[in-house]
C-alpha cells in the first residue's frame, strides 16, 4: 500500500500505480479514470451501469458490472469514489477493512490537478458549461492539448463530457454545490457570477459569496489570476480582499480589464487591457447577450494563460454551443424545438428574453423545476420568469437528491396566469403535441429528465 503523506488520503495519488474507482461510469468518474490511466496508473473500476464502460477498456480499464467486495483486494494503493458512494457501499467496506485510502472524487481531482502546469476551473452560479466549452475550444485551436472535464456533452469531445491531452493544461467545470470546487487546485479561478442557489447547503448569499471567495483564493500567490465578472457585484465581493493574485475583471463595463467593446447579435469584438484583443462571429446555436458574456470570460481566461487573440477568436467561432443549451432538437407539426438545462429563474428569465429576440410567433414553454428547496426558496423568482412565455406548461418537480416537501410544481402553475399543470411527462407531451403550430418555439427547460418530451415530439413529427 501506497504510503501516506503529509496526512491526508488524496496525498496517496501522488505515489499510487494501483487504484480501483467505485462508480467508475459517472461522466466525471471515466474522466479521472481515463487521467489516470494515461498517467500510468493500472486502474479497474465498477458501476451499476455499463454507460461510457467500453470507452473506458479502450483506454485500458478494467470495469467490472455491480458492486462486490472482491474487486478490492490487496495491492491497490487507493480508492475513489463517486459522490453517489456511500459508506455502506461494499466495496468501500473492503477497503476499510484492507487498510487502502478512500477518497472522494473531488478530492481526487483535485489532487492531480497539481500536476499541471495551468488548471483553468470554472464556477459561477450560471454560464459554467458553456464557458468551460468555449475555453476547451480557445485551447484546442492555439494548440495547447488540454484536458477537459465539463458537465454536459460537447462535439469537441466526441459527444462526451471530456477530453484526455497532453497533461500540461486542464479546463474544468468546478460546481459549488456542497463547496465541491474547494477542493480543487485552480491556477486561474474564473467566478462567472453569483446569486443565491443551493439553499439546501448554503444559509444565503453571504455564505455564497465566501464560499466563491475561498475558491478564488485556492490560486497559487504570485501567480495565480482570478477572473471575474467585473459586472456582478456579488463577485466582485468574492475577490475584494484577495491578495497576491492577479485579478482579471471581464464584462460589457469599460471599466473591465477584458471587455465587450461591440456585440451585435452575432459579431463580438473583445479588448483586453484597453487594445483589441479579439473579434469573433459567434454561432447562430450560442444566441444572445449571456452567451456574449460568457464568450468574453473564456477569452479572459485564455488572456490569463498568454493565448493570442487570434486564437481566441478559432475557438469562439468553432464553437457549437454544449448539449442542452438552448439546442435545437428538430421539429414539430411546424414548430420548432429546444431544450435548455435552465432550472434557476435568471437562467429561465435569459433563456425566454433570447428567445423573444429570434421572430418567433409564440414562445411556449414547457418548465420542470428542479428540487424542491430551489423552488421553495426562489418560488417569486420563478413565476416573474416564467410569466415570459406565451403559453406555459409545467410538470412535477424533478426531485433529484430531495425527498417532497410542502411545495409542489402545481402551486407554481396557480401563482402564474394561464399557467397549465402537467403531473407527468406523458401528459406535458401530449399537451404541447396539442398546441404546437407553425411559428412557434417550443422549449423544454429544467435540469431534470424534461429534455425526453421535446426528443419524442420530434421523432413524430
Amino acid at each position: 500500500m501506497a504510503e501516506m503523506i503529509n496526512g491526508g488520503p488524496e496525498y496517496v495519488l501522488d505515489a499510487a500505480k494501483r487504484i480501483h474507482l467505485v462508480g467508475v461510469c459517472g461522466v466525471s468518474m471515466r474522466a479521472l479514470a481515463e487521467v489516470l490511466a494515461a498517467a500510468g496508473c493500472r486502474v479497474t473500476g465498477s458501476d451499476l451501469s455499463g454507460d461510457g464502460a467500453e470507452r473506458l477498456r479502450e483506454a485500458g480499464v478494467e470495469v467490472f458490472t455491480g458492486h462486490d467486495g472482491a474487486y478490492v483486494t490487496e495491492g491497490i494503493d487507493a480508492v475513489i469514489r463517486s459522490a453517489a458512494i456511500g459508506d455502506d457501499n461494499p466495496e468501500i467496506e473492503a477497503a476499510r477493512a484492507l487498510g487502502i485510502p478512500v477518497i472522494g472524487r473531488a478530492k481526487a481531482w483535485g489532487r492531480l490537478m497539481r500536476r499541471y502546469k495551468q488548471a483553468v476551473c470554472v464556477a459561477g452560479t450560471h454560464g459554467k458549461t458553456t464557458t468551460t466549452g468555449m475555453t476547451a475550444h480557445i485551447a484546442v485551436a492555439a494548440g495547447r492539448d488540454p484536458d477537459v472535464m465539463l458537465g454536459g456533452e460537447l462535439p469537441l469531445l466526441n459527444g462526451g463530457g471530456h477530453r484526455t491531452g497532453g497533461g500540461e493544461l486542464m479546463v474544468f467545470e468546478a460546481c459549488e454545490y456542497r463547496d465541491s470546487f474547494l477542493s480543487f487546485s485552480p491556477t486561474v479561478a474564473v467566478i462567472l457570477n453569483v446569486e443565491p442557489d443551493h439553499l439546501d447547503y448554503f444559509s444565503g448569499i453571504d455564505s455564497i459569496i465566501k464560499s466563491f471567495a475561498a475558491f478564488a483564493a485556492l490560486t497559487p500567490e504570485k501567480h495565480g489570476a482570478a477572473v471575474v465578472n467585473g459586472d456582478d457585484q456579488n463577485a466582485l465581493k468574492a475577490v475584494e480582499e484577495l491578495q497576491g493574485r492577479r485579478v482579471i475583471r471581464f464584462g460589457f463595463g469599460e471599466h473591465n480589464h477584458v471587455r465587450i467593446a461591440r456585440f451585435d447579435g452575432s459579431e463580438i469584438e473583445i479588448w483586453a487591457d484597453g487594445k483589441p484583443y479579439a473579434a469573433a462571429a459567434l454561432q447562430a446555436s450560442v444566441p444572445g447577450r449571456h452567451n456574449a458574456l460568457n464568450a468574453c470570460a473564456a477569452a479572459a481566461a485564455a488572456y490569463a494563460i498568454n493565448i493570442p487573440g487570434e486564437y481566441v477568436k478559432a475557438g469562439l467561432e468553432a464553437f457549437t454551443g454544449a448539449a442542452r443549451r438552448f439546442e435545437r432538437v428538430g421539429a414539430y407539426n411546424g414548430a420548432d424545438l429546444a431544450d435548455d438545462y435552465a432550472h434557476h429563474p435568471t437562467e429561465a428569465a435569459v433563456t425566454l428574453k433570447t428567445a423573444r429576440g429570434m421572430g418567433y410567433k409564440r414562445i411556449v414553454c414547457a418548465f420542470q423545476p428542479h428540487t424542491y428547496t430551489r423552488t421553495s426558496a426562489l418560488f417569486n423568482e420563478f413565476t416573474e420568469a416564467l410569466s415570459q412565455a406565451d403559453a406555459l406548461y409545467i410538470t412535477e418537480i424533478y426531485a433529484a437528491r430531495e425527498k417532497p416537501t410542502g411545495i409542489s410544481a402545481r402551486k407554481l402553475a396557480d401563482a402564474i396566469p394561464g399557467a397549465v399543470f402537467c403531473p407527468t411527462l406523458a401528459e406535458l407531451r401530449d399537451a404541447l403535441a396539442g398546441t404546437a403550430r407553425p411559428g412557434d418555439l417550443i422549449i423544454t427547460m429544467g435540469a431534470g429528465d424534461v429534455s425526453k418530451v421535446g426528443r419524442e415530439l420530434a421523432t413524430h413529427n
